[in-house]
């Protein structure tokens, strides 16, 4: 089979999904950049089966251009992720992005639920690549809609809160995708205690471009 790298490595950070808790069951979904038939485009995890039971013939090959292709994936008789978008338009919208998480963790999904950006409360929300995490505004999951307020929350960022929803972060590789995807829960996780006590102390948006600063070199040294 053709991409077969590619392929396997969607199943195992599929299986990660339930493993690590980070999704449950059958929600949240994984991609890869990659090409086939010489098309640029992605390989994503299909609609409505369960991770466990996922096989490389499974996993749905989709170009950038997919409104084009539609009938030929959907002829074909395999679905892939009803998100699968929000994939396409963040491939489109960011060369950077090579892989693509989206969970819906429980700690991001219940701060979704306010629809407010993460403040600086702690130095660690910079690996998400700015000042704060934005929450992309609500709208029905598989929508274009959707997807044009994920781009937007993601405007110099590689991970965003979705609304009443859950959390997605994109990375160079699947193993970083899914590392920041994991970060992103902890400091919502953190963020949830922190307000049992009150509303936490920010840092200033001097001391924030420092860290970022810092962040940026130490990943290029």
């Amino acid at each position: 089979m053709n991409n077969l790298k590619e392929r396997e490595l969607v199943i195992e950070f599929s299986i990660k999904l339930n493993e690590t808790n980070l999704s449950p069951l059958r929600s949240g979904n994984i991609s890869v950049r990659g090409f086939e038939d010489n098309k640029e485009g992605f390989f994503i995890t299909p609609s409505g089966k369960k991770y466990e039971t996922l096989k490389p013939e499974d996993i749905v090959f989709l170009s950038l251009d997919e409104e084009k292709d539609f009938l030929a994936w959907f002829n074909s008789g395999k679905n892939p992720s009803s998100e699968w978008r929000f994939h396409q338009d963040i491939y489109k919208n960011k060369w950077e992005a090579k892989a693509i998480v989206h969970s819906h963790s429980p700690h991001a999904t219940a701060v979704s639920t306010h629809r407010k950006s993460i403040p600086p409360f702690h130095y660690m929300i910079a690996l998400a690549g700015g000042e704060d995490i934005k929450c992309a505004e609500y709208a029905t999951f598989g929508s274009h809609e959707l997807s044009v307020n994920i781009i937007n929350a993601l405007k110099d960022r590689k991970a965003c809160l979705m609304a009443n929803h859950g959390q997605v972060a994109f990375g160079e590789n699947l193993s970083k995708a899914f590392e920041l995807a994991q970060e992103v829960e902890n400091i919502c996780y953190q963020y949830v205690i922190a307000l049992k006590m009150g509303q936490p102390k920010n840092l200033s948006l001097a001391e924030m471009n420092k860290i970022l600063d810092k962040v940026k070199n130490y990943k290029s040294g």
